[in-house]
């Protein structure tokens, strides 16, 4: 196994096992809604229950069931929780549209008390997440005895990984690479450019990869050397060929049947008129001879 694949392949299961020993966060998906879970049967049975759900530091909910079954809730960008949540126990927070926010984002749910803060009944910690296009790669014009190679994603969260391929296994020189990951202003979603300019074959294959850990996305775009295209080309050419011949041999083939058959037709055709009037004669001839060969009676004197 060549050296540059391994290091890569090490260095992917390295950042995989950091992602999966870090503490377990729920993913959302930037512009989607989600539901953070909190399960707390313990309170069904109480009345006049005051809870709040804090991002960090921030109260983004506050709701209060009274003991005349009002139930008042006050939130900030339209987070809610179910209005029997005492009875049921789902206390869970119902976010409408999530935002891209980089890092880990906790959300916590406290049971208010006068002159009492109690701890978090629940901890729930958020991830955000948007998948990146299909990566674009473009063979650029050459620049001297290197080749230039452009590859261009969009639309995704968090920054992504980004790495090269030469034939399937080969990393590009070091310092061959150059990659401009930019946040877009509206959305908050990043661009991601990356050049490789290296003095690479005309018949070499060149990959451009874009992964995201938290979307578990890996895309690829593959540009192949100029040796596989004739290949391919006279692949495609010889297919057309042996199409074409093969639709006028079976064409030929079904021409010549219906001659044939058409011949067999007149032959029976013919057949069957001469037994007809084979058939025909033969039933009127006996009669005919008998006339033929019948005797005149002789005249005799008395």
């Amino acid at each position: 196994m060549p050296v540059a694949l391994w290091r890569t392949g090490l260095l992917l299961s390295f950042l995989t096992l950091c992602v999966c020993l870090e503490e377990e966060c729920v993913i959302g998906i930037v512009g989607q809604s989600i539901s953070l879970p909190c399960f707390y049967p313990e309170l069904s049975p109480f009345v006049n229950i005051s809870i709040e759900w804090r991002r960090d530091d921030e109260v983004v909910l506050r709701s209060v069931w009274k003991e005349d079954g009002n139930v008042e809730i006050c939130s900030i960008n339209r987070v809610t929780v179910s209005r029997d949540a005492p009875v049921t126990g789902n206390f869970s927070l119902k976010v409408p549209t999530v935002d891209p926010k980089e890092g880990k984002i906790y959300y916590n749910l406290f049971i208010i008390s006068p002159g009492n803060q109690s701890a978090p009944l629940c901890t729930v910690c958020l991830r955000t997440a948007a998948s990146f296009s299909s990566p674009l790669l473009q063979r650029e014009a050459a620049q001297g005895d290197k080749t230039v190679f452009l590859c261009h994603s969009s639309g995704g969260f968090p920054k992504p990984a980004v790495y090269w391929l030469i034939n399937d296994t080969q990393t590009p020189p070091e310092g061959s690479v150059t990659t401009l990951t930019a946040s877009l202003p509206d959305s908050r979603l990043y661009n991601v450019t990356s050049h490789l300019t290296a003095n690479i074959s005309k018949e070499s294959s060149v990959s451009c990869v874009i992964e995201n850990l938290f979307m578990k996305e890996t895309l690829s775009s593959t540009s192949y050397g100029e040796k596989g295209v004739p290949v391919a080309t006279r692949a495609s050419e010889a297919m057309w060929v042996f199409s074409t011949a093969l639709c006028v041999v079976v064409g030929v083939m079904v021409l010549a049947g219906v001659v044939y058959q058409i011949h067999l037709d007149r032959i029976s055709k013919k057949k069957k008129k001469q037994y007809q009037h084979r058939g025909y004669r033969e039933r009127y001839r006996p009669t005919e001879e008998t006339e033929v060969m019948k005797p005149e009676p002789k005249e005799t004197d008395v």
